[in-house]
């Protein structure tokens, strides 16, 4: 696997620890595990089935599943579900072709290439659809 896919800006994402806290009181609570590489994201969410107005996690895992958790808690406390699926589809589209002209995933470029970490940071994304 190539070092290229750990660009700084996804590094210092994951290492921000954007809504990496568990929520005191949380509506829902989903796991998700990846288990081709053993990643495992607790994901926590309070919001009326349209909006989120909190959301918490928990990672164990590589750096993208870290970084990818951390934009999710970053894009989406206080959004929306229509957000989250339009954020979801921004990554899929970045994993898909390797280009982007959204900001907010245009780091995830060089993991287009290394089909088998896209699980990695899909994860946090399997979580919220399962919530």
């Amino acid at each position: 696997m190539s070092d290229a896919i750990y660009e700084q800006a996804i590094l210092a994402l994951a290492r921000s620890g954007a809504g990496a806290v568990r929520l005191d009181r949380p509506d829902v609570t989903v796991e998700c595990d990846n288990p081709l590489c053993g990643d495992r994201i607790t994901l926590d969410l309070n919001g009326d089935g349209l909006s989120i107005t909190a959301l918490g996690h928990k990672v164990r895992g590589c750096m993208l599943t870290k970084a990818a958790a951390a934009l999710l808690a970053q894009e989406l406390a206080n959004g929306t579900v229509a957000q989250a699926d339009a954020l979801k589809q921004a990554i899929l589209s970045v994993l898909a072709s390797g280009a982007t002209d959204d900001p907010r995933v245009a780091m995830l470029a060089p993991v287009a290439a290394v089909r088998s970490r896209h699980d990695c940071v899909l994860l946090p994304f399997r979580a919220l659809d399962e919530a």
